[in-house]
């Protein structure tokens, strides 16, 4: 849907107020008469009720949608009364267009963000005297009350005025209820209108450029978020115009086996917490539970304990009591306290054992999957132990080297290894999905997938996943934290001529925000030299396949979209290693042996892509000009960013066409305007095959170097999946083999299982409700 826009002439139009002060009572309470409505303005004076005015705010509110204005009128009318203000005005408007929300008229919603940002429009002009219009006003004046970061003065006055000239009030208005809300309360500062917020942002990312390209680049990186192509990642949003705002995502950090590293770490944790990033941090090298401490035997507490105080950090440190921090944990999958670690979020069992904050990740190797495909033993080993008697530092190993020695450590379980636990593999692999069905987790990582794909592993290895399981890079303990910037495209808007330059700026902005953000502990900025690791992600992709009335079994399709995203952003970092240089670790590197995205051998390409020559041409050009980012695409699940883009989220099909999503203040409706207009060429998640996710993310990840947050979700009633026969229900085989498929198609990682419990949505599919988790 593309609304057709009014300019914001009326807000800034003063001689449409009427100045007359009604009369008022010596106690200063206003007298009114029984046939003439009075109404409170937002500066507190009274005025007779107009309304013409309100007509005027409806019908613009409603032009270009698919609504009758009329209706609205009617349905508001009956609500007004002597007294009222003109933000109850406005407040009441905004609930009868959310009330008269449905799947057939969907487009009320974008009628309540209209007006949502009529009223941020006139409580800013009350308030600061004007709207629009004034640009290098609103920034002198934030930066003196400390609300902006003085970086922004590195442009001069006409440079700030000339910015100001490419604001473009209209975009304000492409919101629906749910995007508005959001940018407004979350994002906008006091005294602050979203084109400015975005303007500033584009300015501030566009200030590493040479000092005659910068205001080129700031209006394209403009122009390019505020028509949301391309959307910046919650940190970058929030934190780029405030001083000393962290503007990284998400970070890893590991700890190693001894009391200075963990509480380290879990300072880091803390800090990072209090900036705003999601952390995920690596316990594997941890001893495990009944192992030595200082000589003494059956001393250690295991990973639990200090899990526990990782849970108390995030509680405790709420990001300036806007949310409490969120921390995944991984664990590999043959540390002696997996069990525990599976039993840390149970209602059942010792409660001092318990951490009900964490998101538990268990790092799974291809030795482990094989076992669990062919039902054989596996045992589950103390890191100490191994590492104390036969030297070996478990953790750091993967592929062939951990087969090796697993394989040389289980013959030496019961002689030289004495603590130790063995299992049924598939057993334990049930046990895990157990877990999963119940409360959504463990998240799972392939770890020997993530480390082939690795272009860095020359100098070490990846450990584990971040918080959302899309971003990864080596991380050594005390020294490199994994820490990554996001943006995303929006291919709900991106025609396919824009492709490339969407990528291009997508590409380029996060390089520059390498350069202008302030990490929250040396290992991160450190890592940051070292790898200028970004994560250029994509979300709105129901939507594209919807307008191409295309649906996730078009494999080809999605091949083609995603080689041509992967060889835009690659050969764009290759063209900054021109201009900047190439990343710290690029000697050495896979990418320096003429190996592209994955590690992938240039015959492969060769092979798989489209248009292979330009693959070729592009392996011959980094070897002998590098590249500027060691990691360059990452697909984030921006499930809240989505909304304000106004898409579905990431690449994953729609939960439902049209759903109420629960917030704090009520519901809201939520309908993708494109599967909307679509539905039948695509499918809702709710009822769709997750062995059609599983193989469409597979094919992504062939051109994603780095992750894709992929969620599963699997509906419990009968008859969903099975149409001829109206009585089955999913089993646990049916779910084991579709994680089993994830593994084996090559996908880095499951994000959530979800599950739509039995019978919750028998009366209404149009509730998501039953949406697990």
């Amino acid at each position: 849907m593309q609304p057709i826009l009014l300019t914001q002439n009326a807000i800034n139009n003063k001689s449409n107020r009427v100045d007359t002060q009604p009369s008022r009572t010596t106690s200063g309470q206003h007298t009114g008469t029984e046939n003439q409505i009075q109404v409170i303005r937002r500066d507190g004076s009274w005025t007779a009720l107009d309304i013409s005015k309100i007509r005027t705010v409806v019908d613009w509110a409603c032009v270009g949608l698919d609504v009758n204005s009329i209706a609205l009128e009617a349905s508001f009318n009956t609500r007004l009364r002597h007294g009222i203000t003109t933000r109850d005005i406005q407040d009441n408007l905004i609930n009868c267009a959310l009330e008269m929300c449905s799947p057939d008229e969907p487009d009320w919603r974008y009628v309540a963000g209209r007006l949502h940002i009529w009223s941020l429009w006139k409580d800013t002009l009350v308030s600061r005297g004007y709207s629009y219009g004034n640009y290098e006003k609103t920034v002198q004046t934030l930066v003196e009350t400390k609300h902006y970061d003085r970086r922004i003065l590195t442009y001069s006055q006409e440079e700030l005025k000339q910015a100001g000239s490419w604001l473009n009030p209209d975009w304000d208005t492409e919101y629906d209820y749910a995007g508005a809300v959001l940018l407004t309360s979350r994002y906008l500062l006091a005294n602050e209108l979203p084109q400015e917020a975005i303007l500033t942002c584009a300015l501030l990312l566009a200030s590493p450029e040479t000092a005659e390209n910068r205001l080129m680049w700031a209006r394209r990186f403009y122009e390019a978020i505020a028509t949301r192509k391309v959307s910046l990642a919650t940190p970058i949003l929030a934190n780029l115009r405030v001083p000393n705002g962290s503007l990284t995502s998400c970070f890893i950090v590991s700890m190693a086996d001894n009391l200075e590293s963990i509480f380290s770490e879990i300072t880091n944790t803390a800090r990072i917490s209090k900036n705003g990033g999601g952390v995920g941090v690596n316990v594997s090298r941890i001893r495990a539970t009944g192992s030595d401490v200082m000589g003494k035997p059956n001393a250690s507490g295991g990973v639990v304990p200090w899990i526990k105080l990782l849970n108390d950090t995030a509680i405790a440190v709420n990001q300036g009591g806007r949310r409490a921090g969120a921390v995944t944990i991984s664990l590999d999958i043959w540390h002696l306290d997996v069990p525990d670690f599976l039993e840390m979020q149970t209602e059942n069992g010792d409660q001092r054992r318990k951490a009900y904050d964490i998101f538990p990740q268990l790092v799974l190797s291809d030795e482990f999957m094989r076992r669990v495909i062919n039902k054989e033993e596996w045992t589950l080993v103390d890191p100490y132990e191994i590492k104390s008697k036969l030297g070996i530092e478990l953790a750091e190993l993967w592929g062939e080297q951990f087969e090796q020695a697993y394989k040389l450590i289980e013959a030496k379980i019961g002689t030289e290894i004495t603590l130790y636990k063995k299992i049924n593999a598939r057993e334990l692999f049930k046990t895990i999905m157990r877990s999963q069905v119940e409360t959504g987790m463990p998240y799972l990582a392939f770890k020997d997938t993530i480390n082939k794909a690795n272009p860095n592993k020359h100098e070490g290895y990846i450990p584990g996943v971040n918080l959302c399981v899309e971003s990864f890079s080596n991380v050594t303990p005390g020294k490199l934290a994994h820490c990554c910037n996001l943006v995303s495209l929006n291919l709900a808007n991106i025609a396919d001529e824009e492709l490339e330059q969407a990528c291009r700026i997508s590409v380029r902005i996060l390089d520059n925000t390498i350069d202008i953000t302030n990490p929250p502990l040396t290992e991160a900025k450190d890592h940051n030299n070292r790898y200028r690791t970004i994560g250029v992600g994509c979300m709105g992709l129901a939507d594209w396949l919807a307008k191409r009335k295309l649906n996730y079994e078009r494999l080809d399709e999605l091949n083609h979209l995603f080689e041509e995203i992967g060889y835009w952003c690659t050969q764009t970092s290759m063209e900054l290693s021109q201009e900047r240089g190439a990343y710290e670790a690029f000697p050495g590197s896979e990418w320096a042996k003429g190996k592209l995205i994955g590690s992938k051998n240039v015959e492969w390409f060769t092979l798989n892509a489209s248009q292979p020559q330009r693959w070729v041409k592009l392996s011959e050009d980094i070897q002998k000009y590098g590249i500027r980012n060691s990691h360059i695409t990452a697909i984030a699940p921006n499930t809240s960013s989505s909304l304000i883009q106004g898409c579905t989220a990431s690449i994953l099909p729609v939960y439902s066409r049209f759903f109420y999503d629960k917030w704090a203040k009520g519901t809201v409706p939520i309908a993708p305007p494109f599967i909307k207009d679509y539905f039948w060429f695509y499918p809702e998640n709710k009822s769709l095959d997750q062995k059609k996710v599983i193989k469409a993310v597979s094919v992504m990840q062939q051109w994603i170097d780095t992750g894709i947050s992929m969620e599963l979700l699997f509906n419990l009633n009968q008859g969903t999946y099975f149409l001829d026969e109206p009585e089955r229900v999913i089993t646990a085989k049916d779910i084991f083999e579709v994680l089993i498929m994830a593994w084996q198609e090559g996908c880095k990682a499951i994000y959530y299982i979800r599950t739509v419990q039995k019978d919750n949505f028998k009366e209404s599919d149009d509730t998501c409700s039953s949406c697990a988790n």
